[in-house]
């Protein structure tokens, strides 16, 4: 089995710019949500003292979107949050929440290999490259899962319109193939 990616780390200075190790370059609060929703995992440290940062950042990230009007959370969720944090301990909701998060990554899993085991189109050619499609489709329905909105939009007229017509040239493709069949 394959030894899981390390997290990408990110190191804060102390004028409180965020430091990417890997590409050596500054990145901000949405470069650093667009690794999580990438499925990558972030450790965001402070270089003077070497505390752990990433939990502070990633409520940031959370404020944030919710600021601008996306609900990432609903209201009666942040309300039990906020009252988990009266208990003492804690409360059972950070185990509940990543038992709940951990379940919903299995289903998630589980159901994409359940469609391409039992689908008599994966051995047709070009399935790979559609179930590959499918994947990130997933992927990206799911990254808002709990009402956001999903990934942001590309800006600085920067985007991925050239992979979205590649995309869409190998769909027709695999739409012609298909009409052959039949």
């Amino acid at each position: 089995m394959a030894e899981p990616q390390k997290p990408l780390l990110i190191k804060r200075y102390a004028s409180r710019r965020l430091y990417n190790t890997e590409t050596s370059d500054y990145v901000t609060l949405e470069d650093i949500a667009r690794f999580i929703r990438e499925g990558r995992e972030v450790q965001i440290v402070d270089l003077k003292s070497g505390d752990d940062l990433t939990r502070q950042y990633l409520l940031q990230i959370i404020a944030e979107h919710e600021s601008r009007g996306e609900n990432v959370l609903p209201v009666t969720v942040l309300n039990d949050l906020v009252r988990s944090y009266m208990v003492p301990g804690g409360g059972m909701m950070p185990q509940f929440l990543q038992s709940s998060f951990d379940m919903l990554r299995e289903s998630q899993e589980k159901m994409v290999k359940n469609m391409t085991a039992m689908n008599p189109i994966a051995k047709m050619p070009g399935f790979e490259v559609m179930q590959a499609q499918q994947d990130a489709f997933l992927k990206a329905m799911t990254s808002g899962w709990s009402g956001s909105s999903g990934p942001e939009p590309e800006k600085d007229g920067e985007g991925d319109d050239g992979d979205l017509d590649a995309i869409k040239k190998q769909l027709a493709e695999l739409q012609a193939k298909l009409s052959k069949l039949k």
